[in-house]
């Protein structure tokens, strides 16, 4: 019936900082992406989603018979029961008729043993579907609707969550992104409609902007082959004692001027953008010291060694604590050296491109 997908992400800078309202990060779409698709449901009036992460059997789905709300099995709690209930939520509030399908999931984000890369495939299934459900529903949700009805669901498994995963896959390209007022949507989503949420003011510190392909810089990206817990590691940085505050204000202060000569750099200055991403490293590296949280495992110290050794900046990419590393390679470094050392030290190289805008953003 309907057929959409949706990019992997990498951040290159600003990961810790954008669960802030308000505070910037610059994302990477890649193109490994996931593939959505709704068929008939092989049996009236009873939904299934078949996906690998469902490993016993399909995640079945149905609507209760008073209210028509949608209802999963078992009320699973992940990314895509709560997609579903959200998008119908908007559907019902729009005086649509309920329908009901089967979903397919394939994923590129894993390897060839079903591991994750640490890609954002949970963003992207939430991005695919929903788009997928527009469709279905013929809401005629603009990009930006589709990003915050996708945020909406997400903050319901993810409470921590930025979206700046959800804007990379999107937009596509490489984008800027600052965050909603997430905590704010949260409390008001059970209380009010989707359709009002849309226009909160809570989405006031949201932005994404699309941003140039840099021309005299490559990137290129390592796996560590260890999955990391983003929402845990996340929670993890986070004191509430006065010295923390302090401290926090402090790295989020130097986290945007990371990302802001960052920005600048990508635009016409590859020395400033790698000197931009050396010193998000250093922060992240800080911040690990000071909340006692292992960032920058040993095989990521080493994938940023082995970059830097050969005229590369190197950083852990997203949450740390395994999962990938990104390396900004200018054109008079050796990217066959980075490569053959990354080999040498079982760090596996992803062969990812960044994929092409797919949505015009809002930003400037």
């Amino acid at each position: 019936m309907i057929c959409t997908s949706a990019p992997g992400k990498l951040y290159v800078a600003g990961e810790y900082a954008v669960v802030d309202p308000g505070q910037p990060a610059v994302l990477v779409a890649v193109d490994r992406r996931l593939t959505v698709r709704l068929d008939e449901p092989a049996e009236a009036g009873v939904g299934r989603v078949h996906s690998d992460v469902y490993p016993t059997g399909p995640l079945t789905w149905g609507r209760e018979a008073g209210s028509g709300e949608v209802v999963v099995a078992h009320d699973a709690r992940d990314h895509v029961g709560a997609t579903l209930r959200t998008v119908d939520r908007l559907r019902a509030e729009r005086g649509l008729a309920p329908g009901c399908f089967d979903v397919r999931i394939s994923s590129d984000l894993e390897d060839e043993e079903g591991r994750k890369l640490g890609l954002g495939s949970s963003g992207a299934v939430v991005v695919a579907l929903v788009a997928a459900l527009d469709r279905f529903y013929r809401l005629g949700l603009t990009p930006v609707q589709r990003f915050q009805v996708a945020l909406l669901a997400t903050v319901q498994v993810s409470p921590r969550a930025s979206g700046g995963d959800l804007a990379a896959s999107t937009f596509g390209g490489w984008v800027r992104y600052t965050a909603p007022d997430r905590a704010t949507l949260a409390r008001a989503l059970p209380l009010e409609p989707v359709s009002a949420l849309l226009g909160s003011d809570a989405w006031e510190t949201f932005d994404v902007q699309q941003l140039p392909v840099p021309p005299d810089l490559d990137l290129l990206v390592g796996w560590t082959g260890s999955p990391a817990s983003t929402d845990l590691l996340v929670a993890g940085v986070h004191g509430v004692d006065a010295d923390a505050v302090a401290r926090r204000a402090d790295f989020l202060a130097a986290s945007s001027d990371c990302v802001g000569d960052l920005v600048a750099g990508l635009r016409c200055d590859p020395a400033r953008a790698m000197d931009a991403v050396r010193r998000a490293r250093r922060l992240l590296q800080e911040l690990g010291r000071d909340s006692g949280t292992t960032i920058e495992t040993e095989r990521l110290r080493v994938l940023c060694a082995v970059a830097e050794q050969h005229g590369a900046a190197a950083k852990p990419s997203g949450a740390g604590g395994g999962d990938c590393g990104v390396a900004l390679v200018p054109a008079a470094a050796s990217s066959a050296g980075i490569l053959a050392g990354w080999e040498a030290h079982g760090i596996r190289h992803l062969d990812l491109s960044v994929s092409p805008p797919s949505e015009r953003s809002p930003g400037p």
